[in-house]
């Protein structure tokens, strides 16, 4: 205080100073709707070309990510999705449950490939390594368990 008055340095002054914000701008290109449930996973293929989303209806939905427009549903797992993941060369997509399985579909026919069983409470995880094509999935039983593909 200066004989009662407040005195601010310039950089602690009360005038308000233009904020220079460089974040994107992002505007909605599309909704998809047709999944009866929530929806509780989503990703893009490597090409970006394709969404797949995962739900408590039990199924997966490829969308066409240009147009919106639903390419497929894919049904077999018997409980909620909560998981999905492309291999690096977008031909597979691994999907977690709640129904204590993963199951790897070929996305070019929407067809199941394999069933991995072997946790005993919901895959809430599931990852492909783009390098190793090793499997991981993790649970509600409080385990990672690591997958390799044998031919």
């Amino acid at each position: 205080m200066h004989k009662g008055r407040r005195i601010f340095p310039p950089a602690l002054s009360p005038a308000p100073l233009p904020l220079i914000q460089n974040r994107p701008c992002y505007s909605l290109l599309s909704t998809l709707s047709g999944h009866a449930w929530a929806v509780l996973t989503v990703a893009f293929s490597p090409d970006g070309q394709i969404l797949a989303t995962g739900s408590d209806d039990n199924t997966i939905k490829f969308w066409e990510v240009n147009t919106g427009q639903l390419i497929c549903t894919l049904v077999g797992h018997s409980w909620s999705v909560v998981a999905v993941a492309f291999t690096a060369d977008g031909e597979t997509l691994l999907s977690a449950s709640c129904d204590k399985t993963v199951k790897l579909w070929r996305v070019s026919t929407a067809e199941e490939i394999v069933t991995l069983s072997g946790h005993i409470d919901s895959v809430s995880a599931v990852a492909v390594s783009k390098v190793t094509q090793l499997i991981a999935s993790g649970s509600r039983d409080k385990t990672i368990k690591l997958w390799q593909l044998v031919e």
